[in-house]
C-alpha cells in the first residue's frame, strides 16, 4: 500500500488531480456551513426531528438541507435532471441517437441536463420553502415576498455552484464529481451520527450495536465482491496479412463487471422515493379529504420500514438493470470485435455476438442486482431487530461511501496504468 501511494504522489498529474479535488471538497464544506439568513435554525432542527423524510433527504445533502446553508439542496437538482434525460433517452428517439454520436452528442445532453437543473433548483428551493413556511415550528423569521425570492435565488445558486464543482472534480479523472461531492457530505455526517450512537449508549443493547457492526462490516465485504466480481468472455482475433507480414492471431478476454451502474442505481432510487413524499408532504392538511388521505398514505411509505424497504429494493434492482441497459451497448461492441477481426469463439460475427453478450450480461446483472438489493436493505431489516433508526440511514451511507471510493481507486489506477504504457 504504501509504494502505491509512493507511486501516486510521484506522478505529478495525478498528485495533482487528488490535491485539487481535496480543495474542491474543503470549498463544499465551507459552503455548508454559510446559513442563509432569516432561518431559526432550532426549530429547523427539531423540525427535522419530527419529520422523518426530510431528515433522509438531509443526509444526501451532507447536513446542508438540515441547517439551511447557501447549498441546503444540494446536487438533488442535478440528479433528478440527469434520471429525466436518462429516461427520455428510452424513450425519445433523437435523444437516444445523440448519445449514440460519442462525445460530441454526449455533450450535447450534458448541456440540456445542465441547463434543465436551473427550473428543478428553483422548483425544488420554492417547494423546500413553502414546505418551512407550512410547518408548526415558526422556522422563517421573514416571509416578505422580497426575501423569500432572495432565498430562493441563492439556494438555486447554491445548486448550480456544485454542480460546477462536481464537473471539475470529473475533469481530474479521479472519480465522479457529483458521487464525490454526495460522499464528502455524508462523511462529514459520520462524526455525529457515531457521537449520538455515543451519547446514547445502553449496555442493554450491546448486541444491537454489535449487530450494526456486523452489519457494516457485511456491507463492505459485499459492495468491494460485487464491484470487483467480473466475467471474462475469451475472444479470439483472426490472423490477417499485411505487408508482407501477418498479424493478430491474439487470445485474449472481454471483461464485464457483475455491476457497471456503481453507486448510481442506489442514488436514483433514494431519490425516486423520496420525491413523492416531499411533495406529500404540501398536501398533508389539504382541505379535500381523499387528497390529504392520499398525501398520509405517501408519507407512510417511506415511515413504515417494510414498505420503504420492499420498494427500495424494486427500485435499486430496476435502477441497476436501466443503468446497465443505457451505459453497456452490446451491439457496438460486436461490431468493433468485428471490424478488428475479433470474435468469441463459439459465437457467430455480428447480431450473434451482440445477442450472446445481451444474455450473459442479463444473467450477471439478475445476480449483481439482486445481490445489491439486499445489501442496501440489509440495514433497514437490522433496524427491524435492534430497534435503532441510526442503523438504516448509517447503512445507506456506508453503501454509497463504500461504492464511491472503490470507483475513485480505480480511477487512480487507471492513470498510473497509463502512465506505465506511456513511458515504453
Amino acid at each position: 500500500m504504501w509504494e502505491k501511494l509512493q507511486e501516486i504522489w510521484r506522478a505529478k498529474d495525478v498528485r495533482n488531480g487528488i490535491l485539487y479535488v481535496i480543495i474542491m471538497m474543503v470549498l463544499f464544506r465551507f459552503a455548508a456551513h454559510v446559513p442563509l439568513p432569516g432561518v431559526d435554525l432550532t426549530a429547523l432542527d427539531r423540525y427535522f426531528q419530527a419529520n422523518q423524510v426530510l431528515g433522509l433527504l438531509s443526509l444526501f445533502s451532507g447536513g446542508t438541507l438540515q441547517s439551511f446553508a447557501v447549498i441546503a439542496l444540494g446536487v438533488a437538482p442535478y440528479i433528478t435532471s440527469t434520471i429525466i434525460f436518462q429516461l427520455l433517452a428510452m424513450i425519445v428517439p433523437s435523444i437516444e441517437e445523440l448519445q449514440k454520436e460519442g462525445e460530441q452528442g454526449q455533450q450535447k445532453v450534458n448541456q440540456w441536463t445542465r441547463l434543465a437543473t436551473v427550473p428543478l433548483a428553483i422548483l425544488q428551493s420554492f417547494a423546500l420553502i413553502q414546505l418551512l413556511r407550512q410547518s408548526q415550528f415558526h422556522i422563517l423569521t421573514n416571509t416578505d415576498p422580497f426575501h423569500i425570492a432572495t432565498l430562493i435565488v441563492t439556494v438555486t445558486a447554491g445548486t448550480i455552484f456544485l454542480m460546477w464543482i462536481g464537473e471539475l472534480i470529473s475533469e481530474k479523472k479521479v472519480g465522479n464529481g457529483i458521487s464525490l461531492l454526495i460522499f464528502a457530505g455524508i462523511l462529514a455526517s459520520f462524526p455525529s451520527s457515531v457521537s449520538q450512537l455515543v451519547v446514547a449508549y445502553d449496555p442493554s443493547q450491546l448486541m444491537t450495536y454489535l449487530l450494526y457492526g456486523a452489519i457494516a462490516v457485511l456491507t463492505v465485504v459485499g459492495i468491494v465482491f460485487i464491484t470487483e466480481g467480473q466475467r471474462n468472455i475469451p475472444v479470439q482475433y483472426a490472423r490477417q496479412t499485411r505487408g508482407g507480414g501477418q498479424i493478430g492471431g491474439v487470445a485474449t478476454t472481454l471483461p464485464i463487471r457483475v455491476n457497471m451502474a456503481g453507486v448510481i442505481p442506489i442514488i436514483f432510487a433514494i431519490s425516486i422515493l423520496l420525491f413523492p413524499s416531499v411533495v406529500a408532504q404540501f398536501f398533508i392538511h389539504a382541505r379535500t379529504p381523499w387528497i390529504a388521505t392520499v398525501a398520509g398514505w405517501t408519507i407512510n411509505i417511506v415511515q413504515n420500514q417494510t414498505l420503504y424497504g420492499v420498494l427500495y429494493f424494486v427500485l435499486v434492482f430496476v435502477f441497476t438493470f436501466f443503468y446497465t441497459a443505457v451505459i453497456f451497448h452490446p451491439d457496438q461492441i460486436a461490431e468493433n470485435l468485428q471490424k478488428q477481426g475479433g470474435f468469441i469463439l463459439g459465437i457467430r460475427p455480428g447480431k450473434p455476438t451482440a445477442d450472446y453478450l445481451q444474455s450473459v450480461m442479463n444473467r450477471i446483472n439478475l445476480a449483481g442486482a439482486t445481490f445489491l438489493g439486499l445489501i442496501a436493505v440489509l440495514p433497514i431489516l437490522a433496524q427491524g431487530a435492534g430497534g435503532n433508526r441510526l442503523l438504516a440511514i448509517g447503512g445507506t451511507s456506508l453503501l454509497i461511501v463504500v461504492a464511491v471510493i472503490i470507483e475513485s481507486v480505480k480511477e487512480v489506477e487507471s492513470q498510473l496504468t497509463m502512465r506505465e504504457y506511456d513511458a515504453y
